[in-house]
This record gives structure tokens, C-alpha cells and sequence, in this order.
């Protein structure tokens, strides 16, 4: 998540301070993803580094500091929306990684993980829909997020689905296979790697 753009994206509705900056993110978020409002005051020190974006002057009577976009803050925000999220670096996923680990790992029952994930994530679903029948219709934003969450949800499990069905098909082979398999070496795992290019 770039705190940063989305920080500037607000500021484009005019100036204010790091609390209120927090408050209209968590607002139109829905609160998805709280931000500490230290967070916020240190991305606004890095982006009035960067020239993007400059205090209005003096602290109100609370001692707050408003901030407002510079003509390269816009063209930054400007920039952010016309492109697309970028998919560069892929975001580490936990739970892949638990099961990639379990699954490579002897002595843990990858199918209790499965059963368990799948429990857990089936709950989340169905709080998830139920916050959706409850909405009115007059939150477009917070209504996009908690779709963006519900279809998630349902990727996660219909992927828990396809790892148990590819451990079930695998479980009698893998098994038959380690009572067979040669102790790995350093070659071996050479001759595999050059393999997988």
C-alpha cells in the first residue's frame, strides 16, 4: 500500500494536518488498514522533503501543522493514478509460505493446516458478507473494499481447495517415493535446478 500517494491523493482536496489526514484515510477506507499517525507525520516529512508537499505556515492553537501540495505533489497524484499497480515484486504471502514450508517438511499434517486456513477463512467470508447486506448503498468507497476483501476471501479458499486436492493425489506417491528416493546431494539438487530452467 503507498501511504505516500494516498496521503497526496487526499491532500488534493486541500490542506490539512497529519491527524485529519489520518482520520479522512481510515474514513474513506473504512478502516481497513489503520495508519499510525506517526506514520503519517513522517511520510509528510519525507514528502516535503521531496518538494511534494509544504506546510502552510504556522501551528494552529493545537499546535498542528497543515500541509498542502506542491505543483510536483499534484503531478506526483497525477502520475499515481494513471498507472497501474505494479506487480513487480510479489508481496509475501503468508500463507503460501506456511504451506510451501509444510509441505517440504516431514512430520506436519499439511492437511489439518488446509482444514484449519480454510475454517478461519470461511468465518472471515461470512462476517464479510454479512457487513455488505448491512450496507445502505451510500458508502461507494468503503463498499469497494469490503468487496475487494470478499472476492479475496474467496480466492483464498477456492486455492485451499486446489493445494488439498493436489496433497490428496500426491500423498500415496510422495510416500512411495521417499522409500525409494536416493539421499539428496548437491548434484542432485543441481541437476534439478538446471531442470527447472
Amino acid at each position: 500500500m503507498s501511504i505516500k500517494h494516498s496521503l497526496l491523493a487526499l491532500l488534493q482536496s486541500g490542506p490539512m494536518y497529519g491527524a485529519q489526514l489520518r482520520q479522512e484515510f481510515e474514513h474513506r477506507t473504512g478502516g481497513t488498514w489503520p495508519l499510525n499517525v506517526g506514520q503519517v507525520y513522517t511520510t509528510l516529512g519525507r514528502l516535503e522533503r521531496d518538494a511534494l508537499v509544504v506546510s502552510t505556515g504556522a501551528a494552529d492553537e493545537e499546535g498542528r501543522i497543515a500541509y498542502q501540495l506542491t505543483d510536483a505533489g499534484r503531478a506526483e497524484v497525477q502520475q499515481w493514478w494513471s498507472v497501474p499497480v505494479g506487480r513487480e515484486q510479489t508481496p509475501r504471502n503468508e500463507l503460501a509460505i506456511k504451506l510451501a514450508l509444510a509441505v517440504t517438511l516431514p512430520g506436519v499434517d499439511v492437511q489439518q493446516i488446509v482444514q484449519t486456513q480454510r475454517t478461519a477463512t470461511m468465518t472471515h467470508l461470512r462476517d464479510l458478507t454479512r457487513l455488505k447486506r448491512g450496507a445502505d448503498g451510500e458508502d461507494l468507497a468503503w463498499e469497494l473494499v469490503l468487496e475487494s476483501l470478499i472476492f479475496a476471501d474467496e480466492a483464498e479458499v477456492r486455492w485451499l481447495d486446489h493445494v488439498e486436492a493436489r496433497i490428496s493425489r500426491l500423498t500415496p506417491t510422495r510416500a512411495k517415493a521417499s522409500r525409494t528416493a536416493p539421499v539428496a546431494t548437491a548434484e542432485n539438487a543441481g541437476a534439478r535446478e538446471g531442470a527447472r530452467r
